[in-house]
C-alpha cells in the first residue's frame, strides 16, 4: 500500500450516507420479498455456485500455502529486485499450473537499493563523557544518501508544518529535522486505521521537500504507525526538482519521542548515515492470468493485488496476502470448474509500492479495451477479518450487490459501503468509470506491521485469510456470471 502524500489513500472510508444507499426498511422488505435490484441478475444455480466457492474458502489451503512460499521462501520483493523477479516467474507458472491464459504485460520500475541506515546521538544535555546513544531508523524509499561517512549536524524538531512555518528564518539551516507527529492509535484502535495512516503519511511524504525548503540538511519523519517495539517504518517519499534533495528516514516512536525530549532540553547533535542508491529503471512485469469467459470472453473482471513489497519484512500483509487471495479465486474456478459468461482476469501488480508504475502501464497498455473491463477487485489491506464490500461507482450498485452479501452474510461479511476508491492499483480504472470493488478489513492492528521489519508469514491469521479469499472468489464469479453488467 503506498499514498505516500495524502489522506484520501485510505480504502477504510465512512460508510454511505442514507440518501445513497437504500434505508433499513427497504432493505429488510427486499430481503423479505426477494425485491432487492441484484435478485433478478442471478440464478437460483448461480446462487449455489457462489455459496460453494464460499464454502470451498473457508476450508481450502491454497491462498495460504501461496502467501507461504511468497514469503518464507522468495522473501521481500522490492521492485527491481531478483525477488520481485522471481516471484513474478512463480506466480506465473502457478497460474498456468491452473489452466488460466497467462501474460507477462511489461513496465519500467524504479530500482532503488537500501543500503547502510545508522544514527547516533553524539551531543546533548546530561550525556556521558565519551558515550552515544543509538537512534534506530530506517531509509525511506526513494531517499538520495548522505556523505559515505555520514553527516553530523544539530537536530531541531517540530510536530507538524504549521509548527514548521512558526519557525524564525534560518533556524533550520543545516539541521536534521524531525517530523514528530504521531500516528493516531485511538483512531486506528475504532477501525479507522486508513484514516489514521492518511493523516500521518503527509509528513513521510511531503517531509523531504518541507524540510529542504527551509534549508535543513536531511529530515527525519517519525514512523506512521502503530507499533511501539522500537520498529521503524519505511515507505516512499516524494522529492522536488524546486528544492534540493535531502536525505530522508524515519525513526521509531520511541526515538522520536527521545529526540523531543532531548531537545527540549538543549543542543542536540545526531551522526547520520545512509548509503542509499538509486539505479536505473528496471524491467519488471504485471502478472495477467485470465479464466476465459464463455458467452462473452472480451469482457473482463480483474480481481487482484499487488505482488512488488517494501524490504524491511517479506510482504506479507501488504501486499501477499491479497496476491494470494486473488490467486485463490482462479484455484476455485477451476476446482469447482465454475466457468462464468465472462473473463476473469487476475492480476499481481507491479512497483504499487513505488508510485504504481504496474497500474500505469496496464492502463496505456489496455486503454483501447477498457470499456470491456466490466469490474475491478483489489485487496490491499492485510489479511484481518473482512466485514463487507466497498464499491465505488454508482450508488445503485449497493442494492445490486444484495443477493451477493447475502452469500457472505454466514461468514460475517455482508456490510456494503460506498467509497470514492477502492484501491491504489485500480484507481485509474475506477476513474474511467469501471465499479470497483475491495474487502472491508479490520483495519485495528494493520498498521503496527505495515512497512516495517515485522511484516511477515505469522501475522496471517488462516482463518482471515480465508474470510478475503471467500470475497474475491464469490464477488469476481457474481460480477463475470451476472445477467447484465454491473451498473456502470
Amino acid at each position: 500500500m503506498v499514498c505516500a502524500a495524502s489522506a484520501a489513500c485510505a480504502q477504510n472510508t465512512p460508510p454511505a450516507s442514507p440518501a445513497q444507499d437504500p434505508s433499513l426498511r427497504d432493505r429488510i422488505l427486499a430481503r423479505v420479498t426477494g425485491a432487492d435490484a441484484g435478485s433478478a441478475q442471478w440464478t437460483a444455480d448461480q446462487l449455489a455456485a457462489m455459496t460453494r466457492l464460499r464454502d470451498a474458502a473457508m476450508q481450502d489451503p491454497y491462498a495460504l500455502d501461496e502467501l507461504r512460499h511468497l514469503t518464507d521462501n522468495i522473501g521481500p520483493r522490492l521492485s527491481g529486485s531478483p525477488q520481485a523477479e522471481q516471484a513474478v516467474e512463480y506466480v506465473a507458472s502457478e497460474m498456468r499450473a491452473l489452466g488460466a491464459e497467462v501474460t507477462l504485460e511489461k513496465a519500467m520500475v524504479p530500482h532503488w537499493v537500501r543500503g547502510a541506515e545508522t544514527g547516533e546521538l553524539t551531543a546533548w544535555q546530561g550525556q556521558t563523557p565519551g558515550t552515544t546513544q543509538k537512534i534506530v531508523l530506517t531509509a525511506l524509499g526513494g531517499s538520495v544518501a548522505t556523505p559515505a561517512e555520514g553527516l553530523t549536524a544539530p537536530v531541531i524538531v517540530v510536530d507538524s508544518f504549521d509548527q514548521l512555518r512558526a519557525l524564525p528564518p534560518h533556524a533550520a539551516d543545516g539541521k536534521i529535522l524531525l517530523f514528530n507527529h504521531a500516528f493516531d492509535k485511538e483512531l486506528a484502535a475504532t477501525g479507522n486505521g486508513g484514516q489514521a495512516y492518511g493523516n500521518a503519511v503527509v509528513y513521510r511524504g511531503a517531509g523531504p521537500i518541507a524540510a529542504a525548503s527551509v534549508g535543513a540538511a536531511a529530515v527525519l519523519v517519525r514512523s506512521v504507525g502503530g507499533a511501539d517495539f522500537r520498529l521503524p517504518h519505511t515507505g516512499m517519499t516524494i522529492y522536488s526538482e524546486k528544492v534540493q534533495k535531502i536525505p530522508a528516514a524515519a525513526v521509531t516512536a520511541e526515538d522520536a519521542d527521545l529526540l523531543k525530549h532531548l531537545a527540549a532540553q538543549g543542543p542536540v547533535t545526531m551522526h547520520l548515515t545512509l548509503t542509499p542508491e538509486t539505479l536505473p529503471d528496471a524491467t519488471g512485469y504485471n502478472v495477467i492470468a485470465d479464466w476465459k469467459g464463455t458467452e462473452h470472453p472480451e469482457q473482463v473482471v480483474i480481481v487482484s493485488g499487488h505482488l512488488d513489497s517494501w524490504d524491511l519484512g517479506t510482504g506479507a500483509i501488504d501486499d501477499g496476502a491479497g496476491v494470494a487471495v486473488s490467486m485463490q479465486t482462479i484455484h476455485l474456478l477451476r476446482q469447482l470448474n465454475l466457468h462464468p459468461r465472462r473473463t476473469v482476469r487476475f492480476v499481481a501488480w507491479m512497483s504499487e509500492e513505488e508510485g504504481s508504475e504496474g497500474a500505469a502501464a496496464y492502463l496505456a497498455d489496455h486503454k483501447a479495451d477498457m470499456g470491456q473491463h466490466i469490474g475491478a477487485i483489489e485487496s490491499d489491506l492485510g489479511a484481518d477479518h473482512p466485514t463487507g464490500i466497498y464499491y465505488a461507482g454508482k450508488p445503485e450498485l449497493g442494492a445490486w450487490l444484495r443477493p451477493v452479501a447475502q452469500v457472505l452474510d454466514p461468514i460475517g461479511a455482508a456490510m456494503l459501503s460506498l467509497s470514492p476508491e477502492t484501491g491504489e492499483d485500480i484507481a485509474g480504472l475506477t476513474l474511467d468509470s469501471v465499479p470497483s470493488f475491495a474487502p472491508i478489513q479490520d483495519s485495528r492492528f494493520y498498521f503496527n506491521y505495515h512497512h516495517t521489519a515485522a511484516d511477515t508469514f505469522d501475522k496471517v491469521n488462516p482463518k482471515h485469510l480465508n474470510e478475503n479469499a471467500a470475497i474475491m472468489a464469490v464477488l469476481s464469479y457474481a460480477l463475470a456470471d451476472a445477467a447484465e453488467p454491473a451498473p456502470r
